[in-house]
This record gives structure tokens, sequence and C-alpha cells, in this order.
């Protein structure tokens, strides 16, 4: 059986698009968020969209085949917001063991389906670990400048009880993802290397941060190169860059990243950058061909996409990536 560490020297991977934008086209009332187990639930659940792979699992799975089908080798778990942390907004913290279990079930159930279709072409899931909803860098008063609202140590237990739940509920690759604080991140790699030791067991590690707007910089203030410094002692499937930005305003820093690191790079950028409502409006053509200046300059292992981006986007990076070979690692100077 090939793994993602063969098959990535191989292709371009292709990795599956945004959740939310999907799960917008379903329009879930409070009623469906809630479904039958939590119908008296103390708090409102509407907008808790990882609580949908227990209340809407048939939902979260047609999410993963649509993706699967339109070309992605890897899907991400609706797992994002699975934290402790940011599960206590819904008063849910007891329920994050549970969440994350059936997430990565569902989508492993449906990667074993597509596998099992063209056992040529291995399908993965990836346990999507989020930012959670506070800093561990910068203070949120701006009156008290060294006031945190979380430590180190609360961030690594909040992670380490997802990371262990997402590898118990069978996921290939763990994806710490849409990083704007590297404080936060290095906790969560922290928490996974307690977990690989504990149970001594190896499963790979992707890496991809935000680039939150024309400084070039993440939230916390590190340029691409400080970031990567900042996580390389870890051995990493790949690091990256998603989210904030569209596909043409992420390409420099790409770059930068791409000619620095010797691991894998990958790429989700969002679908252009929102309009006055929010909306995401760059078409799967559009993006396509900004995906495709990638490819040409050798920048990219694992391509996908990120907010607003649906099977549509999929399908079009999917079938221009097919068409190049993935980038090479060259060790730098």
């Amino acid at each position: 059986m090939v793994n993602i560490w063969q098959d990535i020297q191989k292709r371009i991977l292709v990795l599956d698009g945004a959740m939310g934008t999907m799960l917008q086209r379903y329009n879930f009332s409070e009623e469906d968020f809630r479904g039958e187990r939590f119908k008296d639930y103390k708090s409102p659940l509407k907008g808790n969209n990882d609580l949908l792979s227990i209340t809407q699992p048939e939902a979260i799975a047609e999410i993963h085949q649509k993706y699967f089908e339109a070309g992605a080798d890897i899907v991400e778990t609706n797992t994002f917001s699975a934290t402790s942390i940011a599960m206590a907004d819904y008063n849910m913290e007891e329920l994050v063991y549970e969440i994350n279990y059936e997430s990565a079930k569902i989508a492993k159930q449906v990667a074993k389906e597509f596998a099992k279709q063209n056992p040529e072409k291995p399908r993965y899931v990836a346990g999507s670990i989020g930012p959670t909803n506070k800093t561990a860098s910068l203070s949120p008063d701006v009156n008290r400048p060294e006031y945190r609202a979380i430590t180190f140590e609360e961030l690594r237990k909040s992670y380490k009880e997802q990371v262990e739940a997402l590898i118990d509920g069978g996921v290939d690759v763990l994806l710490v993802e849409t990083i704007f604080d590297t404080l936060n991140a290095k906790a969560a790699l922290f928490a996974i290397e307690e977990v690989k030791e504990a149970r001594n067991i190896t499963i790979p590690i992707m890496v991809s941060g935000t680039i939150t707007d024309a400084s070039g910089r993440t939230l916390s203030g590190q340029t691409v190169e400080a970031f990567l410094t900042s996580i390389s002692h870890i051995p990493l499937l790949s690091v990256g860059l998603n989210c904030a930005l569209g596909a043409d305003q992420l390409k420099p820093y790409l770059q930068r990243l791409s000619n620095q690191t010797e691991f894998y790079t990958s790429a989700h950028p969002n679908a252009g950058l929102p309009n006055a409502f929010g909306e995401y409006e760059q078409t799967p053509k559009e993006m396509k061909q900004l995906i495709e200046d990638y490819l040409q300059d050798g920048l990219i292992n694992i391509i996908g996409g990120c907010c607003g981006t649906n099977p549509e986007h999929i399908k079009a990076i999917a079938e221009v990536a097919k068409k190049y070979k993935p980038r090479r690692i060259v060790i730098p100077a």
C-alpha cells in the first residue's frame, strides 16, 4: 500500500476546499444544528459547524464525497474549531473528543470507499487542527499589553485532547493550519510530539501558516522566514500557507517559503479576496489560472483551496495539477 510519503514524491497532491462554504449551501437551522440529541441544550448551537459531525453526519460525508469526486487526494476533517478552547463558546467542552473522533471516522470511511473503487489512487484524511479563538502571543486588551487570554500549557492540553481523538478516529495526517500565532502552533506541535512519543507511533504532520495582509507577516508579527525557523525543529511532511489571501496575493510569500525549506510545500489560498459583503467571487477558471503560475514555477507539492472554494474549484485545480511535476526539494545553501 502506497503511503503519503511515497505518493508526494511522484505527483502534486490535491487538498480539498472549504468546509464552511459547502455547509452554507445546506442552510441549516438552529434545529438542524441541535438534532434530536441536543434539542433542549442550554446554549444556542447554530454556527457550531464541527457539531454537525454528530447531528448531521450525512451532510459531512456528502461534502467529503464531493471533494473526492472532484479529484482531491486529501480531505480535511470537520474539526477546525474542535478544541475545548473554541467549544467553550457553546458550552460543549465535554464533547471535544467525540466530535473529533466522529469527524475523523466519517472522513476515513468515505476515503476508504473511494480508495476501494480506485486502488491506484490512495485517498488520505488530514485531521484539521485550527488556531483556536485565542492567541498566546498578543493581548486582546490594548490597555493591558502584558495580558494574555490563554497560556501555552492550556493550549497544549486542549490540542492534545484533539490530537488523540483524531488519531483514534483514523486520520492519516495531522494538519495544523491557519496559523496566525506561531506560539499557538508550537503548542499544537508539542502536543502532537507528546502523543506520538506516548503511543510510540509516527504520523505525518502538515503545517500551514497565514499571512494576514500585505505586510507579509503573520498576525503575531513573523515574516515567512521567521515562521519557518520557528517550526522547522519538528520533522514535518509539509509547510505551507493558507487563508487570508487569494492565490495571486499569496504567491510572493509562497516563493520565499519554497526557496527556504527542505520540507514539501503546500498552499490552499482563498477564492480571491472577499467583496464588501464578505463573499468570495473568484471563479474556478480564474483560480485555476493563478494556481497554474505556482505549478509552472515549481513551487508546490500539495495544492487546495480555503475560504470560498468548493468542489468546482478543486476540480479545476486537480485538472491543472495533473499536468505538472511536484516541486523538487532543494536543500538551501
